[in-house]
């Protein structure tokens, strides 16, 4: 049914898209917009992975310069069938991580230091499996598209503030121009919002499925959540357009799960994966053999920790 609704939710940006250039200059402004769209998404397409990671100045790392991390990424691509995607870090206290790239061929993952420090071993690992079940399902792709869609509807709707709107006498319409200025923007970001949520709860059940252990990526969400909440991310404040692609939206001010959400609810997330664990008769064996920290409370050894507090980690 998620894809079902992603695929309605699609093609109703797509009609948007055209509706919007149509009531602003008739069959001509339609057949624009439409040339602006798949011009705007080849653009997306080839270059949205290298502008997400230096929007956020993540660096690349290796088997050598991050070994646990691109280990664990590893093991956790085999398991999910996927080729070894780069690995990325972004020196940013706020916990959290993203993926990104074109197809499973051209991907990447990336995580901030901050979600080095807050996890342990089976709830990063858990963030990973998420990340990659992004890239499993091309969303790194359709969350590309449909941001871009969104905001190329914007500007058209923008640029129709100066044009003029399309009537029947083929005269400007102020009305028109007015509704469709205010009206499809707003329409624009609900439907990618929709989709967004949608896909992030199938990133959360086939993410559980990889690493094994979905009672881990619900600590993980937690943690994660409670981390945005004290610790801002400045670079996300400053580009929100990004926001969409992070396991929780780093930016302040989020509610309940409401139209104008790039994420579901984190706790209903987290309900929906121990219903998960349940299903699946997981309790808190993790990924890899470890004891995971359970949603209770129960503690996990954490790679980054030498027993003296926080630690740079394996970026340097």
């Amino acid at each position: 049914m998620n894809y079902v609704r992603t695929g309605i939710l699609m093609a109703g940006l797509t009609a948007l898209f055209g509706a919007v250039g149509y009531l602003l200059a008739g069959t001509g402004g339609m057949l624009i917009a439409l040339g602006i769209a798949v011009a705007t998404n080849l653009y997306s397409y080839w270059n949205s992975d290298r502008l997400a990671l230096q929007a956020h100045n993540a660096h690349e790392v290796d088997e050598r310069t991050a070994p646990e991390l691109y280990g664990m990424v590893r093991d956790l691509a085999q398991r999910a069938n996927l080729p070894m995607p780069r690995v990325y870090i972004i020196d940013e206290d706020q916990p959290n991580a993203f993926a990104t790239g074109r197809n499973p061929q051209n991907a990447a993952v990336a995580a901030t230091t901050g979600i080095m420090r807050t996890l342990s071993y089976d709830e990063l690992a858990g963030v990973m499996a998420h990340e990659l079940a992004h890239i499993k399902n091309h969303d790194t792709l359709t969350m590309t598209i449909t941001a871009t869609m969104a905001g190329a509807i914007s500007t058209i709707a923008s640029f129709g503030m100066f044009f003029g709107g399309h009537s029947n006498e083929n005269r400007p319409n102020f009305i028109v121009q007015i509704l469709v200025a205010v009206l499809a923007p707003l329409a624009a970001t609900i439907i990618q919002m929709a989709i967004s949520r949608s896909r992030e709860y199938e990133a959360d059940r086939l993410g559980g499925e990889i690493c094994g252990n979905p009672v881990a990526l619900a600590d993980a969400l937690a943690k994660i959540a409670n981390g945005v909440a004290h610790i801002p991310n400045e670079t996300a404040e400053h580009k929100p357009a990004t926001a969409h692609m992070f396991i929780i939206n780093p930016l302040t001010g989020q509610g309940m799960d409401s139209l104008f959400s790039t994420h579901p609810d984190t706790g209903n997330r987290i309900a929906a994966l121990m219903e998960q664990a349940r299903a699946m008769g997981v309790g808190q064996r993790g990924f890899g053999g470890s004891q995971a920290g359970g949603f209770t409370g129960g503690a996990a050894q954490n790679p980054w920790d030498n027993g003296g507090g926080r630690q740079p980690g394996p970026w340097g």
